[in-house]
């Protein structure tokens, strides 16, 4: 089963200085068949203006990853992190017995974010935060896991409290790839960039993609794609 969500269907708040796109529901935007995909609960597709950004606030038992595609976060929290994520690159933070942090924009030019939360295997955590730079030219033409709570991705990605991942690949135009998931999980994929077919479903810039029940994924670029993808258990 794939079920195309059209960017225009996304819940949709324009803050002035955010202006924020909820593939699921978040915030005043409310649909109960769009509430989670398996452990996926939350994917914002964020823009962030110039010199704002959001002012320290708490979260819990949730696990943060934000996917950076224009511009650059400048993170800080409670427990002592601080760092800042540029396009392409990844930080996760799991927020476990509580955090607060602050997320800016403090470049001269928008942000562009996707904002993942993944719900954890059981509540609890020791609090944490990371980054990981992940060079485009080592995920085209295939998916690399960015973010991973299995134990087979533990080497190469940062790590999640989760049984999901987070994953990133380029395409050229005309070019395809093939990704095997597992039976017993879903997927949600957006094109950051970039018209793709997924197993013959058309999909445009920022759509989002609902999987479950297939085995095999083939996806061929129409033009230039950048993808994002998370896959976890149901």
């Amino acid at each position: 089963m794939i079920e195309i969500r059209p960017f225009t269907s996304l819940g949709h708040a324009n803050h002035g200085w955010l202006n924020a796109h909820h593939h699921f529901s978040f915030a005043n935007y409310y649909d109960p068949a769009r509430m989670h995909w398996g452990r996926l609960r939350v994917w914002n597709d964020d823009l962030i203006a110039p010199q704002t950004g959001f002012p320290t606030h708490p979260h819990a038992d949730m696990e943060i990853v934000t996917y950076v595609r224009k511009g650059a976060i400048t993170h800080r929290d409670t427990v002592g992190n601080e760092g800042r994520t540029e396009a392409g690159d990844v930080q996760v933070m799991s927020a476990g017995t509580g955090i607060a942090h602050s997320e800016y924009n403090l470049e001269d030019e928008d942000t562009l974010i996707f904002q993942i939360w993944m719900i954890p295997d059981q509540q609890g955590h020791k609090p944490s935060w990371g980054q990981r730079p992940f060079p485009k030219k080592s995920r085209e033409g295939q998916f690399v896991a960015l973010a991973s709570g299995f134990p087979e991705d533990k080497d190469t990605a940062l790590p999640i409290h989760t049984p999901g991942r987070v994953l990133g690949s380029t395409l050229r135009a005309g070019q395809s790839l093939t990704y095997a998931l597992n039976p017993q999980h879903k997927a949600y994929l957006v094109p950051s960039t970039g018209t793709i077919d997924v197993n013959g479903h058309r999909a445009n810039t920022r759509d989002g993609v609902a999987i479950e029940n297939e085995e095999t994924l083939t996806i061929t670029a129409h033009d230039d794609a950048e993808l994002v993808m998370v896959e976890t258990a149901s």
